[in-house]
């Protein structure tokens, strides 16, 4: 076989595993732009490798984006960024390939927002460990192959993320469709004409929200009552000229799933404008999340410009 053919070759071999690479690159990193990022690294050095020496591809790309992605969640600026409470996962609409396997509770689980977030309180071995696990049923002794560890640690570091995971977890599991739907309209609607009293009781007694203040603040705005919730929702499901300016125009609003959970999502035209997506327990909602720094929504809407939405709930917001 020429170099050339044989270079061609390889490259399909890389690329036929560049989803499942760029699946376990986001659950890890929480970002798609950094997903991308470290999957093209390690194309980098699958091309600088000896690649005839090299038994099994999966294995070894697999044990390289962990690594990279490793080598990113302990760098000095990864941990500055998640240090000053300026970042949340970045949302992927339902049917992106980056998310991966959804066979099971565990690996839709897994790519939830909530889970995604409940990783920042693992050690990044914790993370890499449970994910390997929990997501892509890897071995205990795969798992001590890829992160150089022993099978013992390896059961050690899955015990202690889980524990930590469901400490930290929510109660609910997974909800029914046709109700998490009605629920996110009804709060949609209650908000949108200022009705309080029905926010707060669509809202658990523990509900908390979050917003990126469309990357206009340093921080994330976070609200942890739920008459405090009722009140930013109301107020921000407003429709106001200054806040149509900001977007650059008059969004329509969708219902839609990202990463698993309900959600809404103003979208201008053909490009998403902000999201908020909900997490339900026993039929109230538990955690709103708002996002809508472009920086967090450009994966999303390109995924968006590729799909075929359904009749907007709200035509011109």
């Amino acid at each position: 076989m020429s170099s050339t053919a044989t270079d061609r070759f390889d490259t399909s071999r890389f690329e036929a595993s560049r989803t499942r690479l760029a699946s376990l690159a986001y659950r890890l990193l929480g970002s798609a732009t950094d997903a991308e990022d470290a999957v093209q690294d390690a194309f980098l050095h699958w091309q600088a490798a000896d690649r005839q020496r090299i038994k099994v591809p999966e294995a070894w790309l697999t044990k390289v984006v962990t690594h990279l992605c490793l080598d990113r969640l302990r760098s000095a600026r990864a941990r500055r960024e998640r240090a000053v409470g300026a970042w949340l996962p970045e949302p992927l609409l339902d049917g992106d390939p980056m998310l991966g396997p959804a066979d099971t509770f565990e690996q839709r689980e897994s790519v939830s927002l909530a889970v995604l977030t409940l990783m920042e309180h693992l050690s990044p071995v914790e993370r890499a460990v449970y994910l390997l696990r929990e997501a892509f049923s890897h071995s205990h002794a795969e798992i001590a192959g890829i992160l150089d560890i022993t099978e013992s640690a390896s059961q050690q570091h899955l015990h202690r993320a889980r524990r930590r995971v469901t400490a930290a977890r929510r109660p609910g599991g997974e909800g029914d469709p046709a109700s998490a739907r009605r629920i996110v309209e009804e709060f949609l609607a209650a908000a949108t004409s200022g009705r309080t009293e029905r926010l707060v009781a669509l809202l658990t007694d523990d509900a908390a929200a979050i917003s990126d203040g469309a990357g206009l603040t340093e921080r994330l705005l976070r609200y942890d009552t739920a008459q405090r919730i009722a009140a930013v929702a109301r107020a921000g499901f407003t429709p106001t000229p200054a806040k149509r300016r900001l977007v650059g125009g008059t969004p329509a609003i969708h219902y839609t799933l990202v990463n698993g959970a309900p959600a809404i999502l103003a979208v201008l035209g053909d490009r998403v404008v902000g999201a908020v997506t909900f997490d339900l327990a026993d039929g109230r909602i538990a955690t709103v999340r708002g996002i809508a720094a472009p920086a967090r929504l450009t994966r999303l809407t390109e995924v968006w410009r590729q799909h075929e939405p359904g009749a907007p709930l709200i035509a011109q917001w």
